[in-house]
């Protein structure tokens, strides 16, 4: 007698095997759970992997997740002390690490957390060769390097969070300093995470406004304000353990992310790049929108090229105009709309 899972749903829908955006996260600490919590909430992965050496909060944080998990669409969330769950990830996100104390350099944490990259970046490439690994261990820089040595993967597939936590911090602190939110407030923070970033005192501004053309000793010790003490303040925070990291590395996980437009036929691949990750997308258009003198399949365009109108798919109040009139969009519409979504 088969089971009520045969009967219900094994007979009805094929199990799929291979996950699509599968995520793994090494370490389950502070910054890896936050890392996790928001992969969750933007819906980045269909499935999610944790992997760390301590079983108990590894097993407790596992929990709270797939418990929780009816308010996510990650449909499976496992975890484990073995590599092996790791397998077939498309992302793999390393914070695991020592941690780095209250006055110690971040050059004095490099030979322990060496090590550590040692024991396990080998196990992670050999589960999923054709990953993308974001390193957050610190320190971030060097240890980034030792991973793209250790992995032999190409150096377009390893990245560092460099200095956007930092440069977000910095942000956040003009804005405070000035009542003003951080989203209008604008400046970078380069170099080496931590201990020797630099920041660009000359490219900062408030909605365009330079700050150095109200104030052009900003940032310098006879400034009289003391912008300075905001670096040293990003600087000293960056041995604090938070969650604002895996803020700081969505923009590097959204680009994951793949969108379908119409109802497929043709197959279109292009690439993209940001932060030396080489991402590759498919757009499904209905074939009405592709002339069909052209030929387009498996055809590698530049995305300033991709501008595909979908006829079939415009409405006003839930009222398609190709209902109305069949020739929308067609060489035989006189209309001034086929020029317009030039």
């Amino acid at each position: 007698m088969s089971t009520v899972k045969e009967q219900l749903i094994e007979n009805l829908i094929e199990e799929d095997k291979v996950s699509q955006s599968k995520i793994t996260i090494v370490g389950t600490g502070a910054v890896g759970m936050a890392c996790a919590i928001c992969i969750l909430l933007k819906d980045l992965a269909d499935e999610l992997a944790l992997v760390d050496v301590a079983v108990d909060k590894l097993k407790g944080e596992t929990m709270d997740l797939q418990h929780g998990s009816l308010f996510f669409n990650t449909s499976k969330i496992i975890s484990g002390k073995d590599y092996s769950v790791s397998a077939n990830s498309k992302l793999v996100i390393v914070t695991a690490g020592a941690r780095q104390q209250e006055g110690e350099s971040r050059l004095d944490l490099v030979q322990r957390n060496v090590n550590i990259m040692k024991s396990i970046i080998p196990a992670i490439v050999q589960n999923s060769p054709d990953c993308k690994m974001l390193i957050v261990s610190n320190p971030v820089d060097i240890l980034t390097y030792v991973v793209w040595k250790i992995s032999g993967l190409p150096a377009t597939r390893v990245i560092g969070s460099g200095c956007n936590l930092d440069s977000a911090r910095f942000r956040y602190l003009i804005g405070e300093k000035l009542g003003v939110h951080p989203t209008s407030c604008h400046g970078w923070i380069i170099g080496e995470h931590g201990d020797s970033s630099v920041p660009l005192w000359s490219g900062v501004n408030v909605a365009g406004v330079a700050l150095k053309t109200l104030d052009p000793k900003l940032g310098t010790d006879s400034d009289k304000d003391q912008w300075k003490n905001i670096h040293k303040q990003v600087v000293g925070s960056a041995c604090l353990p938070t969650g604002a990291q895996e803020f700081s590395i969505c923009p590097f996980l959204l680009q994951t992310n793949s969108r379908s437009i119409g109802i497929g036929f043709v197959a279109l691949q292009f690439f993209l790049k940001m932060a030396t990750v080489k991402r590759e997308f498919k757009i499904f258009a209905s074939e009405e929108a592709i002339h069909p003198s052209k030929e387009v399949d498996q055809l590698l365009w530049p995305v300033h090229l991709i501008k595909i109108p979908v006829w079939s798919g415009m409405n006003i109040a839930a009222v398609s105009p190709k209902v109305l009139n069949s020739d929308k969009g067609a060489d035989k519409d006189l209309s001034s709309r086929k020029m317009s979504a030039k």
